[in-house]
C-alpha cells in the first residue's frame, strides 16, 4: 500500500477543513463519506466530489473501500465510534476531544493494540510550524526556565453550532476549545499537572460556557487557561522563561493570520519567521507516517490519555470548588 484510501465518518463543518488536507497529499485519497442517510451522503459526496457515499457508519466501515477514516461525530460518539472503526480493521483519526471518560479512552487504546491499527487524537495545531518551534525554543533553553504558561481561547457560538452546548453529546466550552489550552500547556511542560483548581460560568444548557483554570506542575510552575462561547474570536498562548517569553497571537487557529515573537527586556521584540503549512495538512501526514511506515504517532496515546485525565480533573474542581489532584 502506497496510498490512504480515507472516509469521512459524518459530514460534519470541520471537515471542510480535512478535505482539502487529504486530497494535497500524494499519500491520501479521499474516497468516502458517511452519514446517518443516503440522502444526506449522496448531498455532500456530490458537493465535494467523494466517489463513494452510505447510508451507514457501518456500511462504510464494512466495505473494504477505505484504510482510515477521520471521525468528526458529536464527542459523545467518539469512542464508540472510534472502536467500532478498528475492530473493523481501519484506522482512526479522531477529533478532540479524544473521548470523555478516562474508561472510553483506556478502551479506545485497548482496541488499537488489539486490532493493530493506528488511532490518534486530531489536534492539527500541534503539528504545524509554529508549534513546534515554539517545542524547539523551550526544548534549547532559549526562554531559560519556564515559569508559565498562559493562554486563552474563545469565540462567540451563533447557530447553528448549538450542538456545542447540549450536556448529552458532551458539550461545553472546557471540552470544546478549552482542551487546546490543556494541551498546549502539557506540551510545553511535557507532562500533565500535579493538582488543578478551575472555575466556570454555567448556560442555560447546563454546561461550561466559560471556563478557567490554574494547573500547578512541579516546583512551583503553572499554566492559566481560559476558553469562552461568550466572548468574542480569540485565541493565543504566552511562554514566560527566565530569559524571556514567546508571545503567539494565534496559538490554535488561523494561525497564517498571527505572529510569534520573543521579547526580552533588551532590545527590540524579535518576531520569529513561520514557514507556510496547510494547518490540518500535519495530522494527516502524521497518519500517512504511522499507517505506510509504521512510525509512531507524533501525538502519543499517553499524551491523549493525559489530556483526558486532567479535563476530568478541571471539571471536578470547577464543580466541587476545591483543589483536585490529577488522577
Amino acid at each position: 500500500m502506497n496510498k490512504v484510501r480515507w472516509g469521512l465518518l459524518s459530514t460534519a463543518n470541520i471537515n471542510q477543513q480535512v478535505i482539502p488536507a487529504i486530497r494535497s497529499s500524494p499519500r491520501g485519497e479521499l474516497l468516502a463519506v458517511a452519514s446517518r442517510s443516503k440522502e444526506t451522503a449522496e448531498t455532500y459526496a456530490s458537493k465535494w466530489e467523494i466517489p463513494h457515499a452510505f447510508g451507514s457508519y457501518e456500511a462504510m466501515l464494512e466495505s473494504g473501500l477505505v484504510d482510515a477514516v477521520y471521525i468528526s461525530l458529536p464527542n459523545n460518539l467518539h469512542a464508540e465510534w472510534s472502536i467500532r472503526a478498528l475492530q473493523a480493521g481501519v484506522n482512526v483519526l479522531c477529533e478532540k476531544p479524544f473521548a470523555l471518560t478516562l474508561e472510553e479512552t483506556d478502551a479506545m487504546i485497548a482496541a488499537s493494540r488489539q486490532y493493530q491499527r493506528v488511532i490518534a487524537e486530531a489536534f492539527m495545531y500541534r503539528h504545524h510550524p509554529q508549534t513546534k518551534l515554539v517545542g524547539e525554543w523551550v526544548r534549547s533553553g532559549r526562554l531559560g526556565e519556564i515559569l508559565l504558561v498562559r493562554s486563552d481561547f474563545s469565540f462567540q457560538i451563533q447557530p447553528p453550532n448549538w450542538i456545542r452546548l447540549e450536556p448529552e453529546l458532551g458539550g461545553g466550552a472546557l471540552w470544546d476549545i478549552g482542551v487546546y489550552p490543556v494541551s498546549f500547556s502539557q506540551f510545553i511542560f511535557e507532562q500533565p499537572p500535579q493538582w488543578v483548581s478551575a472555575t466556570q460560568i454555567i448556560g442555560e444548557k447546563g454546561v461550561d460556557e466559560t471556563f478557567s483554570g490554574l494547573m500547578h506542575y512541579p516546583a512551583g510552575k503553572a499554566a492559566l487557561i481560559s476558553c469562552s462561547f461568550r466572548s468574542p474570536h480569540f485565541n493565543q498562548a504566552e511562554v514566560i522563561g527566565t530569559l524571556g517569553r514567546l508571545v503567539l497571537t494565534r496559538a490554535y487557529n488561523d494561525l497564517d493570520e498571527g505572529r510569534l515573537t520573543f521579547i526580552t527586556d533588551e532590545g527590540d521584540p524579535l518576531e520569529i519567521l513561520i514557514p507556510d503549512m496547510q494547518l490540518y495538512l500535519g495530522e494527516v501526514e502524521d497518519m500517512h507516517d504511522a499507517i505506510l511506515e509504521g512510525k509512531p504517532t507524533y501525538i502519543t496515546l499517553a499524551e491523549t490519555r493525559n489530556h483526558i485525565r486532567t479535563t476530568l480533573a478541571l471539571y471536578e474542581s470547577a464543580l466541587k470548588g476545591k483543589i483536585v489532584q490529577v488522577k
